[in-house]
């Protein structure tokens, strides 16, 4: 990769990825609210899908969260508490694990997408394209674990850590991942591609799963007896279903 290409994907990039998933994510629900959904095909088969679904689900929160926390907190606020070294392994581990966990429910949903007659005629070719992503997203990140196997002093964690948060704190440099080893590098970009796609396919739907956790805050609803005779003490609040 030269030296233009390397700085424009690790210091530009981002930032595209960035404005679009957001910009395009607030443009469909406000034009296109009838097609913010998954599009599910369980009435077709359901077996496999409740297998796949929840390996990957299951599998893809504990990554997304795993990589959230784990690239975006400065070392300050841990290294009180767990070294480096312990936290690249705790990575492996509980990261290995999840990532496999994901791979395998991946492998099953593109499975029943391809090899499904009825479940493929009724599929989108977004629909498949995206699942074939997020399969070689997923590859390149279980291909990455004996990589960081050899670099157990976390010297590649910190570098990519520091990465992020000169992202996220809009000090961008490009120049501290040259020397970082080529998987971990495609892994970043098609992982920022995912979000350019994401408001543009079946994975938009994900903005509603964070949603639903206002439901363990809302208030309760009154609900009011339409029966006579009941005295007002017995109306007692329900949390709606």
């Amino acid at each position: 990769m030269n030296l233009a290409a390397h700085s424009f994907l690790f210091t530009v990039y981002p930032y595209v990825c960035l404005a679009v998933f957001l910009m395009g994510s607030m443009a469909r629900f406000d034009r296109d609210q009838y097609t913010w959904k998954s599009d599910s095909s369980q009435l077709l088969r359901a077996g496999q899908l409740r297998w796949g679904s929840n390996l990957f689900h299951i599998g893809i929160l504990f990554l997304l969260l795993g990589h959230t926390v784990g690239l975006l907190t400065p070392h300050a606020l841990y290294e009180r508490f767990i070294t480096v070294e312990h936290k690249q392994i705790l990575a492996v581990a509980s990261g290995g694990t999840a990532g496999l966990m994901c791979f395998i429910g991946i492998t099953l949903l593109l499975h029943r997408r391809l090899f499904d007659d009825r479940i493929r005629l009724t599929s989108h070719r977004t629909d498949i394209a995206i699942l074939i992503i997020l399969w070689v997203q997923l590859a390149l990140g279980l291909i990455t674990l004996p990589i960081s196997l050899r670099h157990l002093d976390g010297s590649m964690m910190l570098v990519l850590s520091e990465w992020a948060q000169r992202i996220a704190t809009f000090r961008p440099d490009a120049s501290i991942l040259l020397a970082v080893d080529w998987p971990f590098k495609v892994h970043m970009v098609l992982g920022m591609t995912i979000f350019l796609l994401l408001p543009f396919s079946r994975l938009v739907h994900v903005w509603s799963g964070l949603a639903s956790v206002a439901y363990l805050f809302r208030p309760y609803q009154i609900v009011r007896s339409r029966r006579l005779n009941v005295p007002p003490g017995q109306n007692q609040p329900r949390s709606a279903s």
